[in-house]
C-alpha cells in the first residue's frame, strides 16, 4: 500500500487532464484562449467546478508552465546524451536544443520565457503573433528541472571560464547590481548541491552569463516571433556565429 486512497489518484488524474486540455488549448489558439471556462466546456463541467482544483487561472497558468518546463529539461538532458566531459560542448547543445525547442513551441516559449513575471500572471497574453513579447531573466528557476539543467552546464563553465577568459571590463554602474546575481546564483547552486569555486561566482564570471543569456534568448526570441528587423535568410548560420563568439569571449573555444 502506498498511502495514496482513490479519491487522491482521481483528484491528480482531474488535474493532468485540466492541464492537458489547458495545453491543447495555449497550443493551437493562443494563451488568451486558455480559460477555466473554455476548459471547462472541453471537460464538459461547470466553470465553478475548476476552482477545486486551481485557485484561479493564473495557477492553473503557473502549473502549466512548470510542466512545459519539465518537458523542456528532458528535451535538453537528451540532447547532452553521450558528450562527455566537455563543458563547452555541453553549453553548446543546451543553447542549440533550447532554440530548437522555441522554434518548435512557440507559443509555449511564448508562455514561459515571454510573460510578464514568468509565470503566466495575470497580464498574460504574449502570443508567437505579439508585437512585443517581453524579455525575461536566466532561466534558473523556472522550475527544479530546468533550473538544474541549465545550472549543472553553466556551473562547469563558469568554473573553468575563470581560470582561462581574461575578465570583461563592467560598466560601473552596473557592479553593485551584480552582487544581488551573485548571491542568487549562489544560493540556486547551493541548492542543487553544484559546488561553485568562490572565483567562479565574481562579478565579472556572473557580468559574462549575463552576456550569454541576454544573446541567446535575445535571437531564439526574434526567430520565434519573427521579429528580425530584417530578412535573415540563415538564421541558424548568425546563431552559430553567435556561439563561436561567446566561446571564444569566454576563453573556451579557440
Amino acid at each position: 500500500m502506498n498511502g495514496v486512497t482513490r479519491r487522491e489518484q482521481l483528484r491528480a488524474a482531474t488535474e493532468l487532464d485540466i492541464r492537458r486540455h489547458a495545453r491543447e488549448l495555449l497550443v493551437r489558439e493562443g494563451q488568451e484562449a486558455v480559460t477555466l471556462r473554455a476548459i471547462a466546456r472541453e471537460l464538459g463541467i461547470t466553470a465553478p467546478a475548476l476552482y477545486r482544483y486551481y485557485d484561479s487561472r493564473e495557477d492553473l497558468l503557473h502549473r502549466l508552465s512548470e510542466d512545459i518546463c519539465d518537458d523542456l529539461s528532458a528535451e535538453l538532458n537528451e540532447t547532452m546524451r553521450g558528450i562527455e566531459d566537455d563543458h563547452l560542448s555541453k553549453v553548446f547543445a543546451v543553447c542549440r536544443g533550447f532554440r530548437s525547442w522555441a522554434l518548435a513551441h512557440p507559443r509555449e516559449f511564448g508562455l514561459v520565457f515571454a510573460t510578464p513575471g514568468g509565470n503566466g500572471g495575470a497580464n498574460a497574453g504574449v502570443d508567437a503573433r505579439d508585437p512585443a513579447p517581453t524579455a525575461t531573466t536566466v532561466p534558473t528557476t523556472r522550475s527544479d528541472e530546468l533550473g538544474s539543467v541549465f545550472l549543472g552546464v553553466v556551473g562547469p563553465l563558469m568554473a573553468e571560464g575563470a581560470n582561462n577568459s581574461p575578465p570583461p571590463r563592467i560598466p560601473e554602474e552596473l557592479r553593485a547590481g551584480l552582487a544581488d546575481s551573485q548571491r542568487d546564483l549562489a544560493a540556486a547552486f547551493n541548492t542543487h548541491g553544484i559546488e561553485m569555486p568562490p572565483e567562479a561566482l565574481s562579478a565579472e564570471a556572473v557580468y559574462m552569463l549575463l552576456r550569454w543569456w541576454a544573446r541567446l534568448y535575445g535571437q531564439v526570441a526574434l526567430e520565434v516571433f519573427e521579429k528580425f528587423p530584417f530578412d535573415v535568410s540563415h538564421a541558424d548560420r548568425l546563431f552559430e556565429s553567435m556561439l563561436e563568439e561567446l566561446g571564444r569571449e569566454s576563453g573556451l573555444y579557440r
